[in-house]
């Protein structure tokens, strides 16, 4: 074997089945098939790559992404899998894996049906054997689509996080062979469903997600969970068609929309509510994502719907113009302190709010505005706007001047240097101590136990019990001590080693800064600042290991605009 190549063993296993060999079985398996081939291999000539909780229907999936990597760098010289849908069940990802491995010359085998790509005849098989696993995974999936149809045919709640304005009731039914199955619908909140009423009529009067999401916080309107609604909380529930009537109107639109309608339109009658199957879809570590309308079985359900009809479709047209002038963020490139910096008055982000203006130098004139007050329009927090230009000015110059060997920062970063260490190596004694006699007392106990399980009931039996009680509350305190000792030393978040990257990192921030990129300059911050409050007048910033002590904000602000309404700037000291 090739000492610069590896074997490797695939394994994957889906979460979305209870079937199937383990991950562990598996990787064991193609270990005794490489032992039984290649005795003289080890451990060490052998790379595993697990995905576990990811379907073979396709590729994108993170371990497989770095066997192929690995593949193409020439580290490996064969993949070996416990089976071939372990690998993929589409016949043309698994069509352009195996030509790829050939033009990499890399072998590809599955014990489970004897393939190897190093014959003709194992090609052919391992294709045919892929086009029925394909096959299976098709079969699989339509399965899975007509028992949604046939769940569309009760109209009935499924499960899961009911929608903000009902809750979960539970049905019984009788089946024909005498049995009691129990099923499930949505009952009506009145609170909430009075919440969800006012999101709609809002929006359909503004035509806004902001101006609504704007108008819920002024008058301190929240989730289910008692949250601040957010601009997606509200596009969910407006866009969920849970709420609508299932009427005339509806069906049209989603007819027009090509869903597939299960229930007869002559049903669509505004007496209930609809109810929507296969409607969203939840990528392995990303969020819910809306499927096509193509992909949507929609039924009539049997609970009371929120919205009528006309609304509900009126706001969907909404929501589809607005679509293409959704909220985007401003570039926030020429900004260096997006991320870090936070609203002394309420403790919100600050983010760049860029202008179409240039300064003196040719710099794109911004300023930093707090979220909440942008959200709020100023309800919920008046801070004045900081000069962007400005502030990120002051406080790279301020940096840069402590990065100097005779600056009072380097001086005050040495003498607590030296303070932690000192502090550090007492506690470590104290603890070493605290340990020594806890180990101690448990030994001690360990040998009033043996003389206990010989006293057979004699009067010292007694006795020896309430030493070993006294001992183990002696023991309790120290570790109630080692306790709060070990929990100083995690305060001191600092090493000598961190210490000294973050003295470096100054000395060199201050000499080559000015020749930095946006983005350098922005991580090089990010590297010893924690956070960075604009408090209206001034700027705090805080390095990691400092304390956060409180700041105190100016007894009256004003609402932070003009005679004009626009944002006032503040110069920062």
């Amino acid at each position: 074997m090739n000492e610069n190549k590896k074997l490797a063993i695939y394994s994957r296993k889906s979460k979305f089945t209870g079937k199937g060999e383990s991950i562990e079985n598996q990787i064991e398996l193609c270990k005794q098939y490489i032992k039984l081939k290649q005795p003289e291999l080890t451990d060490d000539d052998i790379i595993v790559y697990e995905d576990e909780g990811f379907s073979g229907g396709n590729t994108d999936r993170p371990q497989f992404k770095l066997m192929m990597s690995d593949a193409k760098e020439h580290k490996l010289s064969s993949i070996i899998c416990y089976r071939l849908d372990r690998i993929s069940r589409n016949i043309g990802d698994f069509a352009k894996l195996i030509a790829e491995l050939e033009s990499l010359k890399v072998s590809f085998n599955s014990i489970k049906e004897q393939f190897d790509t190093t014959s003709p005849m194992g090609r052919a098989m391992m294709y045919i054997s892929s086009v029925f696993s394909q096959l299976e995974r098709e079969t699989i999936a339509e399965r899975i689509r007509d028992n949604l149809l046939e769940l569309a045919k009760t109209g009935r709640w499924l499960g899961g996080v009911t929608p903000t304005g009902y809750k979960s009731e539970q049905l019984e039914k009788q089946t024909i062979d005498g049995k009691i199955k129990k099923l499930f619908k949505l009952s009506v909140i009145d609170e909430e469903a009075k919440t969800v009423r006012l999101i709609y009529d809002t929006f359909m009067e503004t035509g806004s997600l902001a101006k609504t999401e704007t108008y819920l916080l002024r008058n301190n309107i929240n989730t289910k969970n008692n949250k601040p609604h957010n601009r997606f909380s509200i596009r969910m529930i407006l866009a969920n068609p849970v709420y609508a009537a299932a009427d005339n109107e509806v069906w049209e639109y989603l007819n027009s929309k090509d869903a597939l309608i299960f229930t007869e339109k002559s049903e669509f009658n505004g007496q209930c509510g609809v109810m929507a199957y296969n409607k969203t879809l939840q990528p392995i570590g990303k969020i819910k994502e809306k499927r096509d309308y193509k992909e949507w079985i929609i039924a009539v359900g049997k609970h009371e719907p929120i919205i009528n009809g006309p609304d509900w479709v009126k706001t969907q047209k909404i929501l589809e113009i607005n679509k293409d002038k959704n909220y985007r963020k401003p570039r926030t490139h020429v900004a260096l302190l997006s991320g870090i910096l936070f609203c002394g008055h309420c403790g919100h982000y600050m983010r760049p709010k860029l202008s179409t203006r240039k300064n003196a130098n040719g710099e794109t004139i911004y300023s930093y505005l707090c979220q909440l007050k942008e959200k709020s329009r100023s309800y919920h927090c008046k801070m004045k706007n900081p000069n962007g230009n400005m502030l990120d000015n002051v406080i790279c110059e301020q940096i840069k001047l402590l990065s100097a060997d005779n600056s009072e920062f380097i001086r005050q970063l040495e003498e607590t240097k030296k303070s932690m260490l000192t502090n550090n190596q007492e506690y470590d004694e104290q603890l070493k101590h605290l340990e020594n006699k806890r180990n101690g007392i448990e030994k001690e106990i360990k040998e009033l136990v043996i003389s206990l399980s010989k006293s057979d009931g004699s009067a010292a039996q007694d006795y020896i019990i309430a030493q070993i009680n006294d001992l183990h509350n002696k023991k309790e305190e120290y570790m109630l001590r080692i306790e709060e000792l070990n929990g100083l030393v995690k305060e001191h978040v600092l090493s000598d080693i961190e210490f000294d990257i973050i003295k470096d990192l100054l000395k060199s921030f201050g000499s080559a800064f000015d020749t930095m990129t946006v983005e350098q300059k922005r991580t090089a911050l990010r590297t010893f600042i924690k956070k960075i409050v604009w408090d209206g007048k001034n700027v705090h910033i805080y390095f990691f290991g400092s304390p956060e002590d409180n700041i105190e904000m100016p007894d009256e602000m004003d609402d932070g605009t003009d005679d004009n309404g626009e944002p006032l700037r503040g110069d920062c000291e």
